[in-house]
């Protein structure tokens, strides 16, 4: 989440005691306990062993082929040296944007991101495609139109993007030349301008010398002395406090932080300290997730997420020659797994929090991961992704995964494709819970309305039947500062009464920590997922227990019950679902939701609820390209109101 923290800055000297504390802390042995079995995975594999000893002697540790190594390159690319090429030849004549300073000040002026950040991805894309076709095809053909964007870049003010500029000291979206931000494209730009100096600086020397020099300078300036500097920025997780969330930003900006340290710090000292620090700050997101290896932030983060922790971990093995390798680990196992039980079938995925309902994930990284992990699952899975997708695509702007997707195609292109379809999947610590049974899928999640790109959904659940959604998370719009700011509950898309929740005593859930699930149980045999969801609502709902019980039959119907209880009664209790289609009233206490070939029926007391339709017109972008242009609200209103009672709600495919 891009979340704004205020950042302190310290002397060198508190800096770097404050950096040796945390490190300390980070070698100690850990107690052998079942509850921190999974913690401190690499502090225990480091098990007081020098960095600086592990490391491979600077960038020997790379095994893609030299720049000049043609017949190795042309192995290396086989049938995709085609298209990678032409991707580049659509970049020749690329004029590179300029990003003004007004385009910056959208972001606070309107909140509007993509003025600023269209043009510097539009930039970022094209020099990746020109240097990777280059690569490919190795004459030269590429070269003034890298050294163009490389010069254009090393020109910017920034490489951070205008949304994540306001953690400066002056709060502001326009760039402080005097304060130096890491974020997540700042990192990207280091560590593909590391690559780009990796495998041209010979070629740029040719040019002129100060091309490669100025490549050198910028990277120190923009991102290896202020990771070594400054221990405040929040993704690094090193403030101490032990609430703190740790999301996808934390592996994204060190993966990127250790591939600059290793390819571009001349000092082996400064090199082994700056993958010594990297090393403690992922180790916290790695502490934060949960044993049971699922992502709080949903299949649309995995990639960056634990994706990214996947790159980190792969490029540390690379480095160490294998010392520091954590893979066997189950807890890293189960992070890379959910990715696979996460997915529902023909681009549809489980989507709580702000992650698209249409996905699936970057079939290289999770065959690579599963590779890694040893987990059939994953490999398979990925090969399923890459059948749906004949034009596998390069991710031109994160050179790693580039680089090693070819390394490792002819391997995937081996791999028999197959979805997972475990009967269940529960996951005990982040409580999330997916089942399958007929032609049916049901995802639900307890947790905490507190979690990284929250929305108030405590108890929220998917419906689909035969890969079709019916009842369904609507996901979250196009990005605006207001998303991650203080009306980030004002939006639609975030609030407890657009998912598929009770409003009780006519009050939603809240957002907080505090607001969270109790008593959470899976019964694997009764396919059965039940929990109080009473603590998600503030006190102005006087609920002392809503337990809610979900269970999937084995035709595929979804028996839903509720039994409550409330301290004071003050509104009609109002059950709300959120629909794919448009509902149809076909008689008393039926509505029926006919989506292509598939329909299925929501059954209720009619005696006990007043039934009513909400169109929620879509005009988002984001969200119509999943959705069409709405959604659909049913809202299930008390006819009595009672302090106590039951309710039972079926959803079964007709």
């Amino acid at each position: 989440m891009e979340m704004m923290y205020v950042h302190h800055f310290f002397s060198m000297t508190l800096m770097k005691t404050l950096h040796h504390i945390l490190l300390a802390a980070f070698l100690c042995a850990v107690a052998p306990s079942s509850s921190l079995a999974q913690k401190g995975l690499l502090a225990k594999r480091l098990a007081g062993r020098d960095v600086a000893d592990l490391l491979v002697p600077a960038s020997k540790w790379v095994s893609y082929p030299a720049y000049a190594d043609r017949a190795a390159w042309d192995r290396l690319t086989g049938a995709r040296r085609a298209g990678i090429i032409q991707s580049g030849e659509k970049y020749l004549n690329h004029e590179w944007k300029v990003v003004k300073a007004t385009d910056y000040l959208a972001f606070e002026r309107t909140g509007n991101r993509d003025i600023m950040q269209n043009p510097f991805g539009e930039n970022n894309t094209a020099l990746g495609n020109l240097f990777i076709a280059e690569l490919a095809e190795g004459k030269g053909r590429f070269l003034d139109q890298i050294i163009n964007g490389v010069w254009h870049t090393c020109e910017m003010s920034t490489w951070v993007l205008s949304a994540h500029l306001p953690v400066q000291r002056s709060k502001r979206s326009l760039p402080d030349i005097d304060e130096t931000i890491i974020d997540l494209t700042s990192g990207d730009i280091s560590s593909m301008m590391s690559w780009i100096h990796y495998f041209m600086s010979a070629s740029f020397d040719k040019v002129n010398p100060v091309i490669s020099a100025r490549i050198r300078q910028e990277v120190k300036n923009r991102m290896l002395d202020p990771y070594l500097q400054r221990s405040d920025y929040w993704w690094m997780a090193l403030s101490g406090n032990p609430d703190q969330m740790v999301n996808n930003w934390n592996p994204w900006c060190n993966f990127n932080a250790l591939a600059t340290f290793l390819l571009m710090e001349p000092d082996a000292k400064r090199r082994a300290e700056g993958v010594r620090k990297s090393i403690v700050s992922t180790e916290r997101f790695i502490d934060y997730t949960k044993d049971d290896g699922a992502c709080e932030e949903g299949p649309s983060y995995w990639g960056h997420a634990a994706g990214k922790m996947y790159d980190y971990l792969q490029l540390l093995s690379y480095a160490t020659g294998g010392a520091l390798d954590i893979f066997s680990e189950p807890k890293i196992r189960n992070m890379g797994e959910y990715i696979a039980r996460s997915y529902i079938g023909e681009g549809w995925v489980v989507n709580f929090a702000d992650a698209s309902a249409k996905g699936g994930g970057n079939a290289s990284v999770i065959h690579r991961y599963g590779k890694a992990v040893r987990s059939a699952e994953m490999m398979s899975f990925a090969a399923y992704l890459d059948l749906r997708n004949p034009h596998r695509g390069i991710e031109e702007r994160d050179l790693f995964r580039a680089l090693e997707g070819l390394q490792y195609d002819a391997e995937l292109d081996k791999t028999g494709p197959a979805m997972s379809t475990a009967p269940w999947s529960w996951y005990p610590q982040t409580e999330f819970c997916y089942m399958r049974a007929g032609n049916a899928f049901f995802g639900a999640k307890g947790g905490y309305n507190a979690e990284s790109h929250n929305h108030n959904d405590v108890g929220s659940f998917v419906y689909f039947v035969n890969t079709t959604p019916f009842l369904v998370d609507a996901g979250v719009g196009t990005y605006t500062k207001f998303t991650f700011g203080s009306q980030r509950y004002t939006i639609w898309t975030m609030q407890s009464n657009y998912h598929n929740l009770p409003m009780v005593n006519g009050v939603p859930q809240k957002d907080g920590r505090n607001f969270r699930s109790r008593a959470v149980s899976f019964d694997s045999v009764r396919r059965t997922l039940g929990m109080d969801i009473a603590g998600a609502y503030p006190s102005d709902a006087s609920v002392k227990s809503w337990r809610v019980e979900y269970q999937l039959t084995p035709a595929g119907a979804l028996d839903i019950r509720y039994d409550f209880e409330l301290s004071a009664v003050k509104a009609a209790n109002q059950l709300n679902y959120l629909c794919a289609v448009a509902p149809e009233m076909v008689g008393s206490g039926v509505i029926r939701l006919k989506n292509g070939a598939t329909t299925v029926e929501l059954g209720y007391d009619a005696r006990a609820f007043e039934p009513s339709v909400e169109k929620v017109a879509i005009d988002d972008t984001r969200l119509s390209r999943v959705w069409g242009d709405a959604l659909y609200r049913i809202s299930l209103k008390a006819i009595k109101n009672v302090p106590k009672g039951r309710y039972r709600i079926t959803v079964k495919p007709v």
